[in-house]
């Protein structure tokens, strides 16, 4: 019996003179691709061609460097020291600054990224993909900030970062305080998680 291909199979069955022959030449190559097909997953796929053909090679870990970044660097900041205050606020303390320290009623720069419970991303001051940060301005007033972090910075010294976890009774009790986005789908993003508690990741840029 001659040995036809899979696409001659396909494309001209009639190529194969009796019903018979076709059958049988059928049942050849479906033996074939059982056999490949059983080859391919008894063997060890190395990590590096597996990454490769998910598309994570070294180019485009040099093209993509946030990406990189998430995929290298997946360790949790270590924690410096962790503190509950009387209102509920819980706050842990990343990296200890070194330059003049918050107090109340003063106006700051910062940087913050904020977070649900659960980790899904609301609002941060800085673009997850290029990096690049616009600082915001805070008086360290409860009557203009929400009280939760107010609490957070004040203490905290230049080039300092706390992570902090804010009830709802501490945080947006009404729309305008800071910090909040101009913007309106990120406002409305935030707002719309004011009832829940909320993570603060804060870095103490300057103190005014």
């Amino acid at each position: 019996m001659k040995a036809f291909s899979l696409q001659a199979l396909i494309q001209s069955p009639r190529a194969y003179g009796s019903p018979r022959d076709y059958e049988q030449s059928k049942n050849a190559v479906d033996r074939n691709l059982a056999d490949r097909l059983t080859s391919l997953t008894a063997k060890r796929v190395p990590r590096r061609s597996l990454l490769q053909f998910m598309g994570f090679n070294s180019i485009s870990l040099n093209i993509y460097p946030v990406l990189a970044a998430q995929m290298l660097d997946m360790k949790e900041p270590e924690v410096i020291r962790t503190q509950k205050l009387g209102n509920g606020v819980r706050i842990q303390d990343i990296v200890e600054g070194e330059g003049p320290e918050a107090r109340e009623g003063d106006l700051v720069e910062v940087n913050y990224v904020c977070r649900r419970s659960n980790g899904y991303f609301v609002h941060s001051t800085v673009d997850q993909f290029s990096g690049e940060s616009a600082p915001v301005l805070l008086p360290l007033d409860k009557k203009q900030i929400i009280n939760g972090l107010k609490e957070v910075l004040i203490g905290m010294k230049v080039g300092g970062k706390r992570r902090a976890l804010i009830p709802p009774s501490e945080g947006y009790i009404n729309e305008n305080l800071s910090p909040i986005p101009e913007q309106f789908g990120p406002r409305r993003s935030l707002l719309s998680h004011a009832n829940e508690p909320l993570i603060f990741e804060v870095q103490l840029l300057k103190v005014l």
